[in-house]
C-alpha cells in the first residue's frame, strides 16, 4: 500500500515539478538506497524478478528505493529527470499463478534505465505489460500477495498517471496536483485506452449496454479496494496539495507524506520547520488504520508500514534536481536525505545495504529507533523532535547554497554522504536515549497497548530476530560506521 503524488509546474511555489512517494510494504522488508551507473550492455538477455527479457543497448544512471531481496524498485529518478512511483491495484483479472510476468517493480526499474523523457517511460512501461502481463508475486513474507499497477511518471515538463488492469491500460496528462492510492482513479478522462478494453469489459459483463465506460468502475475490485482505505488516504494527499496550489515545495510535499492519522476537516499542513506537519498528541500507532498517510503496522488490519519515502524537485537542468530520500521507515521519524544525479553516493557497493535481520545499514538501526519508540509514542519521540527538525532544516540550508553556484562543483555528493553519516549517527544517538529511559522504567506499556497489537509486533520481531532484550535497550547491536 502506497501514497504517490505530483504537481506540475504551474502549481508549485518554484514553478518546477515535485514529485513525492511513500512506499507502504511489509515492516520487516527493508528498504535500500541505491544508485546504478550509466553502462552500455553486451547483447542477450536480462534477468528480472521472474523472467529473462531482451536487454538494451545502454541504460541511463538511476537512484532508487528498493526492498532489499527485490530487483525492481518501488520509486526512483534517473539522470534525465525521469522520476517515477507505483502503486498496488486491485482489480477483477485473475492471475494464473504462473509467475510469468513482471512486478511492478521491474516496470519502474526497467522504465527508469531506458527512458529520456515521462512519455518514454510511459510508453515503455505499456509496451512490457501488454508483452508480458503482470502475473507475478508482490508481497515479501506474505507470497500470496499480488496485484496489477497504477504510476505516476514525470520530468521537468510533463507528468501522467498510467493505470492498469493486467495487460489493459489507460493514461491521463496530468495538470496541476494529483495523487493515487491503492486504487484505479481514472473515468472516462483518459487521454488514451488500451484498444480492447472496452470490448474487454462488456465481453465480461462489467460495461452495459449505453454506459460510459469508466476504466475505473470497469476494472476495479471491491473488496481490496475498500479494505485499503485507498481513498481515505488519496482525499488526504489532493485536499492538502490542491489547497496548496502555488504554493507547494518541497517541504509542504514531505509535511503530505508525514501525515499521521486519517486528518479532520482542515488541513494538516502547518509550515513548519523541516517539512513537519503540526503533532497530534492524542496519534498513537497502535490504534492507527489505513488511513494514516504516513501507515504504521497495527496488525491484520493494518500488515503493512512505510518503509521508505521520497520527495523530487525536477528542475529543467537535471543535475540541479533535487531528489530527497529518506532510507527508513515513517517519515514522521525520519530525515529527508538530498542526493543528485548525476552523482557517486549511495553508489551500488558503497553504501551498506540492508539484509533480513537487523544490520549495521541505514535503514535497521532506525528500525530499531521506531521499535523502541512503539509503547509510549508521543513521549518517546519528544526526546528527540527538536534535533529531528534542526538536522532537517540544516540539510535545506545547506542544499540550498550549494544549488545556489551557477554550476556544479562537486560538492553535492560530499553533501550526501555527510548527510547519511550525519543522520546515522543521530538515529544512533536517540536510540540510546530512548532506550535508557526504558531501562528506567519510564516507558511502561500503556492501557492503549493493545494485545493484538502487541502480539503482531512480537510475531513482527520474532522473524526478524529482533530480541526482547534490543527492545527494552538492554541490548544495541550494530554500532558501524555506515559508509
Amino acid at each position: 500500500m502506497c501514497d504517490t503524488f505530483v504537481a506540475t509546474p504551474e502549481s508549485t511555489a518554484s514553478g518546477k515539478m515535485i514529485f513525492g512517494k511513500n512506499s507502504d510494504r511489509e515492516p520487516n522488508e527493508a528498504q535500500c538506497l541505491v544508485r546504478y551507473q550509466e553502462r552500455k550492455n553486451p547483447s542477450g538477455n536480462l534477468r528480472v524478478t521472474y523472467r529473462n527479457l531482451p536487454q538494451v543497448k545502454e541504460n541511463f544512471e538511476i537512484l532508487v528505493s528498493r526492498p532489499f531481496q527485490m530487483w525492481g524498485a518501488e520509486m526512483g529518478a534517473n539522470s534525465r529527470g525521469v522520476t517515477i512511483g507505483n502503486e498496488a491495484v486491485f482489480t477483477k483479472i485473475p492471475f494464473s499463478k504462473k509467475e510469468d510476468g513482471l512486478t511492478g517493480m521491474d516496470l519502474v526499474r526497467l522504465a527508469l534505465e531506458r527512458s529520456k523523457t515521462a512519455a518514454e517511460a510511459r510508453d515503455w512501461i505499456v509496451e512490457l505489460i501488454e508483452k508480458y502481463g503482470q502475473d507475478a508475486k508482490g508481497g515479501y513474507q506474505n507470497r500470496n500477495f499480488r496485484y496489477h499497477n497504477s504510476f505516476l511518471i514525470a520530468d521537468s515538463k510533463d507528468a501522467y498517471v498510467l493505470e492498469t488492469a493486467d495487460r489493459f491500460w489507460a493514461w491521463k496528462r496530468i495538470r496541476g496536483f494529483y495523487s493515487i492510492s491503492n486504487g484505479l482513479t481514472l473515468e472516462s478522462d483518459y487521454d488514451d485506452l488500451h484498444p480492447s478494453a472496452i470490448d474487454y469489459a462488456r465481453s465480461h459483463g462489467w460495461l452495459a449496454k449505453g454506459e460510459t465506460f469508466s476504466f475505473r468502475k470497469a476494472f476495479s475490485d471491491t473488496f481490496y479496494t475498500t479494505f485499503g482505505k485507498c481513498n481515505v488516504r488519496r482525499a488526504l494527499t489532493m485536499r492538502e496539495g490542491i489547497s496548496a496550489k502555488g504554493k507547494l515545495d518541497i517541504k509542504s510535499a514531505m509535511e503530505i507524506l508525514r501525515m499521521e492519522g486519517q486528518g479532520g476537516p482542515k488541513s494538516r499542513m502547518g509550515g513548519g520547520p523541516g517539512g513537519f506537519p503540526p503533532r497530534d498528541s492524542d496519534f498513537l500507532p497502535a490504534n492507527s488504520g489505513m488511513g494514516s498517510v504516513c501507515l504504521h503496522a497495527t496488525g491484520f488490519l493494518a500488515p503493512n508500514q512505510t518503509n521508505s519515502s521520497l520527495v523530487a524537485q525536477i528542475d529543467p537542468d537535471p543535475s540541479r534536481s533535487q531528489y530527497w530520500f529518506t532510507g527508513t521507515s515513517i517519515p514522521a521519524l525520519s530525515v529527508f536525505l538530498p542526493f543528485f544525479i548525476p552523482g557517486k553516493s549511495a553508489r551500488n557497493g558503497r553504501i551498506i545495504q540492508p539484509g533480513a535481520v537487523p544490520d549495521s545499514s541505514l535503514w535497521w538501526s532506525h528500525e530499531i529507533l521506531y521499535r523502541l519508540c512503539l509503547r509510549n509514542y508521543s513521549e518517546a519521540i519528544g526526546i528527540f523532535s527538536a534535533e529531528l527538525k534542526e538536522l532537517q532544516e540544516n540539510l535545506f540550508k545547506k542544499t540550498e547554497t550549494i544549488l545556489s553556484e551557477k554550476k556544479s562543483t562537486g560538492r553535492e555528493d560530499s553533501l550526501s554522504e555527510t548527510a547519511l553519516e550525519q543522520v546515522g549517527n543521530a538515529y544512533r544517538k536517540w536510540r540510546i536515549e530512548v532506550a535508557e529511559l526504558s531501562i528506567k522504567g519510564m516507558f511502561l506499556p500503556k492501557p492503549w497497548f493493545s494485545p493484538f497489537y502487541r502480539i503482531s509486533w512480537k510475531l513482527w520481531n520474532r522473524r526478524a530476530k529482533i530480541t526482547d532484550s534490543v527492545l527494552k535497550g538492554k541490548d544495541l547491536p550494530y554500532e558501524r560506521a555506515y559508509l
